[in-house]
């Protein structure tokens, strides 16, 4: 069963997240007036080092990357499914999104994925809660199977 967790106040609407890899900096904002409890559980995740050191399991050029997923099959999570947020926001280039199983909008765990081009149809089906605003060059040099070295909140 999805879970609705307490939105931890820490005027995260200025914090940062970076994703360290081989091929360079990934740094997005974060967007917890939209997707409050999806934020929590990010930032929960990469404060435990969860992502650090996964792969990313899908990479479809000029569609997304995704990553979050110990086993690196796509088919793996934390353990915990998240309840869906959808929002306004817009699957832009940059849009950090959570990954879901097409059947069962609460199913959202630890999966998410980055746009690499504008992906309208996808708006309101997925909760969005970042957008890249330094490395999208980077974004389009990552390949299946790149490893994240860290994920960390910048305050």
């Amino acid at each position: 069963m999805a879970k609705d967790l307490k939105v931890d106040e820490n005027n995260l609407s200025h914090a940062q997240v970076l994703i360290r890899t081989a091929k360079g900096n990934i740094v997005f904002k974060l967007y917890p007036k939209e997707a409050p409890n999806t934020v929590t559980r990010f930032i929960a995740l990469v404060q435990s080092g969860f992502y650090d050191g996964l792969k990313f399991h899908r990479v479809h050029p000029n569609f997304l990357i995704q990553m979050g997923d110990p086993s690196g099959t796509g088919k793996g999570g934390s353990g915990e499914k998240l309840k869906a947020e959808f929002n306004k926001l817009q699957h832009i280039k940059g849009t950090v999104a959570m990954a879901r199983k097409p059947e069962d909008e609460d199913s959202a765990d630890s999966q998410f994925y980055i746009t690499l081009t504008t992906l309208a149809h996808l708006d309101g089906n997925y909760t969005v809660f970042g957008q890249v605003i330094e490395g999208l060059d980077v974004l389009d040099n990552i390949t299946l199977n790149d490893k994240v070295i860290t994920i960390s909140l910048q305050l």
